[in-house]
């Protein structure tokens, strides 16, 4: 029989130190990977906060009205029991009467090309529902009617609300290639790009960072 292998207190002490060295490695990695991505959320939040403010001065608005920006990927707390992460995967977003149809309502006007109608059903939507789940694709949808209208800066400021409003929502990559889009379409090229990048950041796995890519890639963004 094979003799048991003897375990020296020289030996223990080696391997403790090698794990307590492999900690250390560890602890430093996500030290810089969460500095790395507290870099992105101040840098994402800042450009926001700008973008808001050359928004409401192509608006003719007053600057001094532009309201503190929400800081990217802050989870907002709501009062109440905590649902469980199975409940809010596995349920359905829950509706109030007639939500439901309010929007597809608004959703047929925009596919049936009734841009108008559609941005006024889309807002008052969000006017009837302000926490209906739909909201942040409302905002979206109103936008897109009004870049059909032609009407580019109310089309960004949708975007802009949507994104800003639901930055976690399941339609926040679309609504962030278009804002940068639109306001490409507006002259403001550097604004564009700055959004455009952050679609790359924010969610690399979306199909709409190839979009922003080649666009990037047209608009020779620096």
């Amino acid at each position: 029989a094979a003799s048991p292998q003897v375990i020296t207190s020289g030996s223990s002490l080696a391997r403790l130190e090698a794990i307590e060295i492999e900690l250390q490695r560890l602890i430093a990695q996500t030290e810089e990977l969460q500095y790395q991505v507290d870099r992105v959320v101040r840098d994402g939040t800042s450009r926001i906060e700008n973008l808001e403010f050359r928004l409401v001065e192509l608006e003719g608005g007053d600057v001094s009205n532009i309201s503190e920006t929400t800081t990217l990927g802050t989870l907002v707390e709501l009062e109440g029991a905590i649902e469980s992460s199975i409940d809010k995967v596995t349920s359905e977003p829950e509706l109030a009467v007639g939500e439901k149809a309010d929007f597809d309502a608004a959703s047929d006007a925009l596919a049936n090309g009734e841009y108008e109608l559609a941005t006024d059903l889309f807002q008052r939507f969000s006017n009837t529902y302000p926490d209906s789940p739909l909201n942040a694709k409302a905002l979206l949808s109103r936008g897109i009617a009004f870049e059909e209208l032609g009407e580019l800066k109310s089309a960004a400021r949708a975007f802009l609300n949507s994104y800003t409003d639901f930055p976690e929502s399941g339609v926040a990559p679309e609504v962030m290639f278009r804002l940068g889009q639109t306001l490409v379409d507006l002259g403001q090229i550097d604004a564009g790009c700055q959004i455009l990048s952050q679609v790359q950041i924010r969610f690399p796995e979306a199909q709409e960072t190839v979009l922003a890519l080649d666009a990037m890639n047209d608009l020779q963004c620096q």
